[in-house]
């Protein structure tokens, strides 16, 4: 159809950019885009061509603002409100799309411009690689919205990654975490102005197909046993 496209699969040989596409709302996770999303990182977990991943938002703003709250919170057709299960569902539909992520077998690079809020933080966590731009702002907005950051896969992979006190710290304030801190406590392997991200990215995917694509899913595997 000619309607925009929310999730996008552009193909560079081997490697799969899969866009998050909404940048006039941030690139906000509404149920459409979510299981544009879901849908995606199946195909290409099915795509044995495809031997790395480079996850993107669209525009400069944001990788992406998390659960599209104005969709949660607002009414539905036919004026009925929303009700708290359904909330409920946007953070189960997100928790697919992560399991995804740790299920695809290519590595997956994100590419973290501007704000990764609440579920977009989750799906920056559970990419292999996170490459930031100067400017980008992370945080567990669950709390601040009376929501537990445990339905998202934060609790899960937010710990073993920077340790048990400093998680705490972020998931129990919904605090932001600079570019630079995401360096200095190992949440992001680079930091890039902006005009650089792609190449950056690029550079990654790179190295990556030097490997076999066997060893590339087995090293994935086991990172996912660790």
């Amino acid at each position: 159809g000619n309607r925009t496209m929310l999730v996008t699969i552009e193909r560079d040989g081997p490697v799969a950019v899969v866009t998050m596409n909404r940048p006039e709302a941030m690139n906000a996770l509404s149920s459409a885009l979510r299981e544009e999303l879901a849908r995606a990182m199946v195909e290409v977990n099915e795509d044995d061509s495809i031997r790395a991943v480079v996850l993107t938002g669209a525009g400069t703003r944001a990788f992406t603002a998390g659960l599209d709250l104005k969709e949660s919170a607002g009414r539905q057709e036919g004026g009925k409100r929303r009700t708290p299960e359904q909330g409920l569902d946007g953070q189960r539909s997100i928790a697919e799309i992560y399991v995804a992520m740790r299920r695809c077998p290519q590595p997956i690079i994100s590419v973290v411009q501007g704000s990764a809020a609440g579920g977009g933080f989750a799906l920056a966590l559970a990419s292999d690689i996170r490459i930031l731009s100067e400017d980008a702002r992370m945080n567990a907005a669950f709390i601040r919205i009376g929501l537990s950051a445990c339905d998202m896969g934060v609790s899960y992979f937010l710990p073993r990654m920077i340790g048990m006190s400093l998680a705490s710290e972020y998931m129990l304030t919904g605090r932001f975490i600079s570019a630079e801190r995401a360096m200095q406590i190992g949440l992001a392997n680079r930091v890039v102005p902006h005009t650089e991200l792609r190449k950056e990215a690029d550079a990654f995917a790179e190295d990556m197909l030097h490997a076999t694509p066997l060893g590339l899913r087995l090293t994935k595997d086991g990172l996912n046993q660790a």
